[in-house]
């Protein structure tokens, strides 16, 4: 699958690599193939498990998804995180994905939502699908891309 049909099911679902808010973490052992890096905090009343390009956020005691993100931005300067992920989870990344290419996605899947859109963060524009708690984050800078994505680029998508 390329990264912008991923991206485009995330939002149309709200479900990253099957796995959505309440999902319990034995759901994500299963998910991904990738390694990672649990980062507990001190009370171990919340977990992040960083995947490299996915974070997924728990919270105890019983270990369920509160929220995640796909960090986009990481791919233009983390060497061999896109072919580390087309490897491990079957997703092909470049080093940037404009948002043009998940808009074209999303307009072939049967059910996509509609988003809103808003211009409060600045430097960049988030489109929202409300009910299933799913935003990108698009830069809107005019910014070229270099180490970071440049304008029109997808940032970040998140859940919760």
């Amino acid at each position: 699958m390329n990264g912008a049909a991923y991206i485009a099911s995330i939002i149309a679902t709200g479900r990253l690599h099957g796995i959505g808010i309440g999902s319990p973490i034995a759901d994500a052992d299963q998910a991904f193939r990738s390694t990672w890096i649990d980062d507990l905090d001190e009370a171990n009343q919340s977990l992040r498990r960083d995947y490299g390009l996915v974070e997924l956020y728990f919270d105890g005691p019983d270990w369920t998804v509160v929220g995640g993100s796909v960090e986009l931005h990481r791919l233009a300067t983390v060497d061999g995180l896109a072919e580390e992920w087309q490897k491990d989870e079957g997703v092909e990344f470049s080093e940037y994905l404009p948002w043009s290419e998940v808009e074209t996605a999303l307009a072939q899947l049967p059910d996509a939502p509609d988003l809103t859109v808003d211009h409060r963060q600045s430097g960049y524009v988030e489109y929202r699908a409300q009910a299933l708690r799913v935003s990108a984050l698009v830069v809107d800078s005019h910014e070229e891309r270099d180490d970071w994505p440049g304008h029109g680029d997808v940032f970040s998508v998140a859940l919760g």
